[in-house]
Formats: C-alpha cells, sequence, structure tokens
C-alpha cells in the first residue's frame, strides 16, 4: 500500500515566561483533579486549553475536541464506559453529542471499546493501518491469558493510515504520528498543534512502568525512540496526556524517558554478562526506580519485557 504524503507540523513555540508559569499553575491544578479519577462508572471531566477536555473513566485517558466543527475523540475506553461518556459529553456539548471523529490511539481493548456504539450514530473511526488488521483479527494476549475475537466490522477504523495524517478541527491543526514497534505495531501520537496538547496514548504510562505488548508487534527499544521522538517536539508548555495516569509536562516525560533509558540499559548490561532473567528479578533494579513499580506493570514484569524484547 503506498504511504501517504507526511504532514510536517510542528507545536506552537513559545518565547515569553508568561505561558510557561500559566502552565505550572495548571498543572497543580489539574493533578489534583485528574488523580480523582472515578471508579464507580462515571467519567471525570476537566477543562485543558481552549476548546480540549480530558476524560477519565476505568480505560485509557480520552480528550475531546468541542467547537464549532463538532466534536472529535482521542479514544474511547471500554464498551460498558459508553454510557458514561455519552453522559459525560452530553453536559459538555449538549444534545448533540455524537462525536464526528473517533482517532484510536493503537487497538487494545480499553481505548476502542466504544468504537461501534459512536461509529453507528455516524462517527468516523481513524486509525494506523495495523490498528485495523488487529481489531479484524484474533488476537491472543499472553500477558493477560486472553484472546480477543474480532470486533465487529461496524467497530474497525475506516480511515486509516500508514505514517501519519492530518485532521484540521475546531480551529486546530491536528497531526496523528505513527510510531512503530512502540508499545504495539500501531501507535499514534496526536499533536494538537494550535493549543499545545498531545496525546501519546499507551507510549506514556506517567509515573509508573509501561506496558509493552511484544505479541502485538512493541519492543522497549521502538518505545523508547517514541517518547525521545515526542521530547523532540514538545516544549516546557505543553501539555502531555499519558494513556494512563495524570496530565504531565516535558520534565515528566523527561523522567520517564530517563527512567526508560536506565532500567533497559542496566538490565541489557546484566543480560550481556551472563545473568538469568530470574537473577535480575530477584536482585530487583535500583533503588531510585523502586516507586515506578507500583502500578499496571510491576518491577519483575518491567524486567521481563526488557529481556524478551526484540
Amino acid at each position: 500500500m503506498p504511504q501517504p504524503h507526511r504532514q510536517h507540523l510542528t507545536l506552537r513555540r513559545r518565547t515569553s515566561a508568561a505561558p510557561a508559569l500559566l502552565a505550572s499553575a495548571f498543572f497543580a491544578v489539574c493533578a489534583l483533579a485528574t488523580t480523582a479519577v472515578a471508579q464507580d462508572g462515571t467519567v471525570a471531566t476537566s477543562s485543558l486549553t481552549g476548546t480540549l477536555h480530558l476524560l477519565q473513566g476505568r480505560g485509557g485517558n480520552v480528550v475531546a475536541s468541542i467547537g464549532e466543527d463538532g466534536v472529535l475523540i482521542i479514544d474511547d475506553d471500554y464498551e460498558e464506559m459508553v454510557p458514561a461518556y455519552e453522559a459525560a459529553l452530553t453536559d459538555l456539548v449538549g444534545a448533540d453529542a455524537n462525536p464526528r471523529f473517533i482517532v484510536n490511539t493503537h487497538w487494545h481493548f480499553d481505548h476502542v471499546g466504544g468504537n461501534l456504539f459512536w461509529a453507528d450514530r455516524g462517527a468516523v473511526v481513524v486509525a494506523h493501518t495495523n490498528v485495523r488488521e488487529r481489531m479484524a483479527t484474533r488476537q491472543d494476549m499472553k500477558f493477560f491469558d486472553r484472546v480477543v475475537e474480532p470486533s465487529p466490522a461496524g467497530a474497525l477504523p475506516v480511515i486509516t493510515f500508514g505514517d501519519s495524517l492530518a485532521l484540521h478541527f475546531n480551529g486546530d491543526d491536528i497531526e496523528v504520528q505513527h510510531h512503530a514497534a512502540g508499545h504495539t505495531d500501531g501507535d499514534s501520537v496526536v499533536y494538537f498543534t494550535s493549543e499545545n496538547v498531545v496525546h501519546m496514548g499507551d507510549l506514556f504510562f506517567n509515573g509508573g512502568f509501561p506496558f509493552v505488548d511484544l505479541g502485538s508487534g512493541g519492543s522497549v527499544a521502538g518505545y523508547i525512540a517514541a517518547v525521545e521522538a515526542v521530547l523532540a517536539r514538545v516544549d516546557e508548555a505543553t501539555v502531555i496526556v499519558p494513556g494512563h495516569g495524570s496530565l504531565a509536562n516535558r520534565a515528566d516525560l523527561q523522567r520517564y524517558r530517563d527512567m526508560l533509558v536506565a532500567t533497559s540499559g542496566a538490565v541489557r548490561a546484566q543480560l550481556a554478562a551472563g545473568k538469568s532473567v530470574d537473577s535480575i528479578v530477584q536482585a530487583g533494579l535500583d533503588e531510585e526506580w523502586a516507586s515506578w513499580g507500583g502500578g499496571f506493570i510491576n518491577e519483575a514484569t518491567w524486567i521481563s519485557f526488557i529481556a524478551n524484547s526484540p
């Protein structure tokens, strides 16, 4: 399949100190809101910048662009969360809350579960080609000891791309950029270039070790490369939305990158010295990284991802 022409878009650079100071205050306020994600089947909402809103339910973080052109959302959580998202969008928009576009950052069920519901109501689902291919076929997720059957045809992305795609919506130029072999083989980072907001999907688990889905074409090296590519584009005032966790800024993402590089380098050095994975797990990582193992992926699992990654 021929690759589409690549759209070169860059985030707006800000030269005065004031925006950075405002951003610092913004992150301080939002940290409280985003750590209180509802666990009772409801969706917590908070305003980001301009037309953008953060919605958090049970699965991956969702960003909604709401404006004159209508509604566009990045990811749509688990299927069972659809009613809560419909209610949250109705509160934000009013009667006509159905999104016109949905962008899936990757294929996992906690990010694409609402596709069918919204597509039945007219939404156009957009994603990387590999997202459609994986959703359309049976997936054996050994990490979860779970088989995921093919999604219904109506849930599949109807617009797919290879390298990148641009959407011009609600006064913003939105770039959707694919990164190969990271969390999966179909990951996209979404840049809202006018608003200086980035949604990284599961290429960023803020505050924790990442899940690298080796069975879906992910790799630790590709994951690090994707994070470094985002770091090269953002500035100190950029609002960074992780796939999971609270909002972040460039310094947070830099710390994440440094953790990835240091821990993966340490594990690979021990493997090269002839140590077994079990012995590395038993010894553990440096105490500096102890807090990163308290989330979805613990230290032993992260070590196993590094050891088994291509």
